[in-house]
């Protein structure tokens, strides 16, 4: 060969190189943007200023998700606690196959495990911004001038949210394929939209009706 073609050769190659090791080098940087340290994830998505609840089984933190910028409530489950694990797979379980407007609705559902390896079981639910029935009838004036604008329900809203309950116990006792009892049913249970409409939230104790069921609880009947 002679000398240009060497040269031509050589320089090319060169270029090349560097524009290779250039991407990868980029692509590194970009990559590591992309995945934020333990500590900064559990502050940023699960700090105390974003719980809005705590149950039996866990706590509900507020959030949005990127996508659409819409509000959400994530319940992360301790599954330390005796019966968490039970509890998520009876609420996912109850609540894959229905839907209804007085129904608490489930967006998805997590089990996997954290970045200490341990389990790490979540269910995002649509956000419910006037809180529950509980502290409607139960809470001081100025908690409730907070949501909503209103200091107390009124009868007709009362009457409206007896309604709205009462179509989503129908709905889980004769509309459903195996009927679906409730088993914690407390004005805490009953969460409010912004239009004041009632959904029955909360299904980590339900059982199915033992007749459809191949296992039957002593306390099934009675519950």
């Amino acid at each position: 060969m002679s000398l240009a073609h060497i040269l031509i050769i050589s320089e090319t190659s060169t270029i090349v190189g560097i524009a290779l090791v250039s991407c990868f080098m980029y692509w590194l940087l970009k990559k590591k943007r992309k995945v934020p340290s333990t500590e900064s994830m559990e502050s940023e998505q699960f700090s105390p200023k974003n719980l809005i609840g705590v149950g039996s089984f866990g706590s509900v933190y507020k959030g949005i998700l990127d996508e659409g910028g819409l509000t959400i409530a994530v319940k992360v489950l301790d599954v330390m606690r005796h019966g968490a694990s039970k509890s998520f797979m009876a609420e996912c379980e109850a609540l894959r196959n229905i839907r209804h407007r007085n129904l608490l609705k489930i967006i998805t559902s997590c089990s996997s495990v954290d970045f200490q390896g341990n389990d790490f079981k979540v269910l995002v639910y649509e956000f419910m911004p006037n809180g529950n029935l509980e502290r409607w009838l139960h809470s001081n004036i100025e908690m409730n001038n907070t949501m909503n604008g209103l200091s107390s329900l009124n009868l007709l809203q009362r009457i409206d949210i007896s309604i709205d309950m009462a179509c989503a116990l129908d709905c889980l006792h004769n509309h459903c394929e195996k009927p679906i009892i409730h088993c914690d049913l407390k004005p805490r249970k009953a969460l409010i939209n912004h239009d004041m409409v009632a959904h029955i939230g909360d299904f980590g104790l339900t059982r199915f009706h033992p007749r459809f069921t191949n296992t039957v609880h002593s306390s099934t009947g009675i519950k």
